[in-house]
């Protein structure tokens, strides 16, 4: 012990000789923590300020917001583990299997503290210049085992959002009613990033720049502890570790008792100043795409850490008890989290570095799961496949090829049913026999194990579904052999000015290419028909691009087609004629026209703010093409014939679209415009005067004995939960010689949300509807599932000239489901054309 002491005050003593030109935040900043609001520029010049003046500290940009704010971390040890950092750095990579060869002795846990994923969730990034101060001058001796790396502001856009809001309408003191407008965010709120989206539901799945970035400074540590630090309602106590069930079963004993360990540690710092705290309630780990939970997935102890306060609080608010909670309050706790977390681990260095070993060791030697291999169809969509490998191989997944043809029982994606399959040779094959191996597990799994129905979100995702692809799901291995993910070009006749440059239309970058040409000022045209031309087969929507309409572009109409093309790797097809061998020639009124659509997209104050950001994301990032976004508050002042196509998100219309307001929108439907509905939107729309759509009873049969009314209060959330999809994937049956399901199979399987059920249209045409109430995947409650028996997912009413889309379901979802983005663009461009 006296050899300890020693040591822990070698250490102290060299730390503050180290760390002597280092200001504390108070010093730097000008004021203390939490007296007011410190935006992302001072935090960021904060947290250099600390690398330049210590050697204990490195810090390194991984990347920018989509406004330009940068993305930074900070690599705090002791000045010796820093001269040896890169060592550290790769033996914990070969402990993992992305590094070739044997580690040395010189390893060191790893520990890395994510601030301020939902920007109005303020006092995190506070609390970050908080902890670094403490780490390097007062609790040094920790990291003597231990590397911690800071992310002191993961969604820079959105925090700065709320910040400069709040200082605009906070006075020279803050003013702690609840009902003062500094306590009131207005839409849409500072908790999403730029494209307002959540990025912690974004881990996953990685749609956002955001998380594209700081998803491959991760995989260049891995670290052994990981966690996330939020703020929840104003009046609640603080919640840590160790979480809610469920737990996905992916998730190892270990794991479960390392976080049981660290909540016990947090313990003893807030009883001994009697600060409230909550554990194993409210927050599971289930869903793969939180701070939390893809962590873990990826061998870490991921932790959620909730502080009371959220964007209601501002610098400071009155509770339920009476009490007043400051901003500082809110950074003390976090802050004491934290440094909690370091020193528990700290003091289990060696114990958590060798868990961590094991974890990867057992995954690469006995795999993952019921499920050991996973299998991609090579005749699968070419672009979802491409789309699919790219996505994991961004996470470090390795995909190889089948060596043989062979058949064998499996899970088959397809139709839900373990049966005899053929597996081709090439055939994409996606093993948890690998580093990744649990990752791949949970993103591929046919039906997630769900080992209690209360949980926290949707409970299916599984790739095949969201990316659609075929494929299946074997218990076993099969031999593999490496790939190559490049493909031969297509050859296609050369033929100097063709009559018409044919292109397929059954993926979102057959969306890319139309909405790039017709921004160029191309006319196009679609086949409403399947037809054969030169012996080859095309289905209806194939994209037909004649030279006839598009004289006034001269010599740049084959410039721009084929640019287009080559931009976006699509396969034209040039023909020298508009005469077809079967099905309607070029000249049919077969063969419409599809111009450029001027597209408005209903915003603002009233709306979802994460469902207009995921629209707006769709058209501004992903097909690159003007959406104009329309306050709801002004809708009732635009020009409707300003606009040929409108999108209605989740929102509450009453108000901004009384008698009048619904009169003009149908009076701009009958005029040709085309009105799409996404998800809560039709249930404003359901019943309205013109409208044919209409909601279905709740199918549940009620007894009237009054016994039926005897239940216990504590049965209540699992009595809610019999009525309850959180999001389920169901099989749809499809339409597909409807436009709104070109590039379509009959079946398309879908994520559905809620359990509001809609009946099949009586005068229109239901283009997707699920017939069967049972989910293919994820879990739905008994009542909800008797509801959406026969109910409408997707459906198109004709209105007078125009056209009217219903979307039940929700293609725009946090942008993960991807293979529901063609809708979109059939709804867009081609229906009502």
């Amino acid at each position: 012990m006296k050899r300890l002491s020693t040591l822990l005050i070698i250490t102290a003593i060299t730390a503050l000789t180290v760390n002597a030109q280092v200001q504390s935040p108070a010093e730097y900043l000008g004021y203390e923590l939490g007296d007011q609001w410190t935006p992302h520029y001072k935090v960021y010049n904060y947290f250099h300020h600390v690398a330049e003046n210590s050697d204990m500290v490195i810090i390194q940009d991984y990347g920018k917001t989509y406004e330009g704010r940068e993305l930074t971390h900070i690599v705090v040890t002791t000045e010796e583990n820093q001269s040896n950092l890169e060592e550290i750095r790769t033996n914990n990579l070969k402990f993992v299997g992305f590094e070739d060869g044997e580690p040395t002795e010189n390893t060191k846990a790893i520990v890395w503290l994510s601030y301020n994923v939902h920007g109005n969730e303020t006092s995190a990034s506070e609390a970050a210049m908080y902890t670094i101060y403490e780490l390097i001058t007062n609790k040094s001796a920790w990291l003597n085992d231990v590397v911690v790396i800071i992310d002191p502001m993961v969604n820079p856009d959105g925090r700065d959002r709320y910040v400069y809001w709040n200082k605009s309408v906070t006075g020279t003191q803050f003013d702690a009613h609840p009902e003062a407008r500094e306590h009131n965010e207005p839409w849409p709120g500072g908790r999403t990033n730029h494209y307002y989206f959540d990025l912690n539901r974004d881990w996953a799945w990685q749609t956002q720049v955001e998380s594209q970035q700081r998803i491959q400074a991760y995989l260049k540590w891995m670290p052994h502890v990981h966690v996330d630090f939020h703020e929840q309602g104003y009046n609640s106590p603080y919640y840590f570790a160790p979480a809610a069930r469920p737990f996905h079963t992916a998730i190892t004993d270990w794991q479960s008792e390392y976080q049981t360990m660290i909540g016990m540690n947090h313990t003893k710092y807030f009883d001994a100043e009697g600060w409230l705290y909550f554990t194993r309630e409210v927050f599971d780990l289930f869903y793969p795409s939180y701070g939390d939970t893809w962590p873990t997935f990826n061998g870490a102890i991921g932790m959620t850490y909730e502080q009371a306060g959220h964007s209601r609080a501002g610098l400071g608010i009155i509770t339920n008890q009476g009490d007043t909670l400051t901003l500082r309050d809110r950074l003390i706790h976090h802050g004491t989290t934290g440094l909690s977390t370091v020193e528990i681990t700290s003091q289990n260095a060696e114990r958590v570095v060798d868990e961590f070993s094991m974890y990867f060791s057992n995954t690469r030697e006995n795999g993952s799961g019921e499920y050991k291999t996973f299998v991609v169809k090579k005749s699968s969509n070419p672009d979802n496949v491409s789309r699919l490998m790219r996505y994991l191989l961004d996470q470090k997944i390795q995909v190889r090829a089948a060596e043989t043809s062979s058949t064998t029982s499996a899970y088959n994606f397809e139709n839900g049913r373990t049966e005899r399959v053929s597996i081709e040779q090439g055939d994409y094959v996606i093993s948890t026999y690998q580093p990744q191996g649990t990752l791949v597990r949970v993103l591929f799994e046919p039906k997630p194990e769900l080992e209690d129905s209360l949980t926290y979100d949707i409970t299916a995702w599984e790739a095949h579904y969201s990316f659609g692809v075929d494929g299946y799901a074997l218990k076993g291995q099969i031999a593999t052999t490496g790939i190559t993910l490049e493909t031969e070009p297509m050859l296609s006749p050369n033929i100097d000015k063709p009559y018409a440059y044919l292109a397929k239309w059954n993926s979102l970058d057959d969306v890319k290419f139309l909405a790039h040409i017709l921004k160029e000022g191309v006319k196009a045209r679609y086949s409403e028909v399947p037809f054969e031309m030169g012996g080859e087969q095309y289905p209806a929507g194939t994209l037909v691009i004649t030279r006839n309409g598009n004289e006034p572009l001269g010599e740049d109409f084959d410039t721009i087609v084929k640019d287009a093309a080559d931009l976006l790797n699509r396969n034209l097809i040039p023909v020298s004629t508009g005469f077809v061998t079967s099905g309607r020639d070029f000249g049919s009124s077969s063969i419409r026209l599809v111009t450029a659509p001027r597209v408005g997209l209903i915003a603002g104050e009233g709306t979802s703010s994460n469902m207009v950001g995921h629209i707006w994301h769709y058209f501004d990032q992903q097909i690159h093409y003007p959406a104009t976004l329309i306050n709801l508050d002004d809708i009732g002042r635009i020009d409707w014939s300003d606009y040929d196509v409108m999108i209605m998100p989740s929102g509450s219309y009453n108000s901004a679209l009384g008698e009048s307001g619904m009169d003009e929108l149908r009076s701009w439907v009958r005029g040709g415009g085309t009105l799409i509905a996404v998800e809560g939107a039709n249930r404003f729309l359901s019943g309205k005067d013109g409208f044919n759509l209409s909601t279905k009873s709740s199918g549940n049969d009620y007894d009237d004995d009054m016994d039926s009314r005897l239940r216990k209060y504590s049965d209540s959330e699992r009595s809610f939960v019999s009525n309850f999809n959180a999001g389920a994937i169901y099989e749809l049956t499809m339409d597909n010689s409807h436009p709104l399901a070109f590039g379509y199979d009959e079946t398309y399987m879908s994520l559905k949300l809620g359990s509001t059920a809609y009946e099949y249209l009586e005068n229109g045409w239901n283009v997707g509807v699920a017939k069967d109430g049972t989910p293919r995947s994820g879990f739905v409650g008994n009542n909800a599932q008797k509801n959406l028996e026969g109910s409408l997912s997707y459906g198109v009413q004709n209105m007078g000239a125009g056209t009217v889309v219903y979307m039940i379901d929700n293609p725009f979802f946090r942008g993960f489901w991807h293979n529901g983005k063609l809708l979109v663009g059939n709804a867009v461009f081609i229906v009502g054309n």
